[in-house]
């Protein structure tokens, strides 16, 4: 579904990105992405979704070459791919409804399938009844929850999670764990960029270990290792 053939990164001279990287992640997989900072998790992330261009190599999502997508037709490709931030990134002046619904309309989907599919998937992450609420009225844990919502909503083959519960208290990460899990669980590939040693060892899948831009570990029902 994704591969990333002897991908490259390299800012300068003095810095090093991603080195010969090639990684294959099949269809329904949840992948946990390790590495201490500056290992390289987050810019592989955003390789895909092409916030950066690889200096080498080339990357393909279920046999598109995403490196090759014209600037033009990038929309086309981020619709296929959700994102979630560690912090959030909710429009603050917005409800839960408009936050989701915006990535629908960005995607230029009509009005009707909005107005349809917006509350389905805030029920679908618990938030049915806070569908009017402004971020500011919201708990971290719910705020995430929009997030995940939004960065279903146009039904991507994979979603992205760059360290999603490092703001949260236990109890709401392990919400939002769960509910990633269960979004796997419906089909959709989840790679998770985390530094939390108990959720890793919990997931009990595949765990993938950056350390300075190189991929040193990758196993099956792996565990922390950094």
């Amino acid at each position: 579904m994704i591969f990333f053939d002897n991908i490259s990164k390299i800012y300068n001279h003095s810095s090093v990105a991603l080195k010969n990287v090639t990684l294959r992640i099949k269809p329904k997989e949840f992948i946990s992405l390790v590495g201490s900072s500056g290992a390289g998790k987050t810019t592989l992330l955003k390789l895909l979704i092409r916030e950066e261009e690889p200096s080498d190599g080339r990357i393909f999502l279920d046999g598109l070459e995403v490196t090759a997508v014209p600037k033009e037709n990038l929309h086309h490709l981020r619709r296929r791919i959700g994102t979630v931030f560690q912090d959030y990134k909710l429009l603050p002046l917005k409800t839960a409804f408009e936050n989701v619904a915006f990535a629908m309309e960005a995607s230029g989907r009509r009005d009707d399938e909005i107005q349809e599919d917006v509350p389905q998937v805030l029920s679908l992450v618990g938030l049915g009844d806070k569908i009017n609420n402004f971020p500011h009225q919201l708990s971290g844990g719910e705020k995430q929850r929009v997030a995940i919502a939004r960065a279903l909503v146009n039904r991507p083959d994979v979603i992205l999670a760059d360290e999603p519960t490092g703001n949260l208290d236990p109890i709401n990460t392990w919400e939002i764990i769960k509910l990633l899990q269960k979004i796997n669980e419906l089909g959709t590939i989840v790679v998770l960029a985390t530094h939390d040693k108990e959720i890793i060892n919990a997931i009990d899948k595949r765990v993938i270990v950056l350390d300075n831009g190189a991929i040193i570990s990758d196993k099956e029902k792996g565990k922390y290792l950094v």
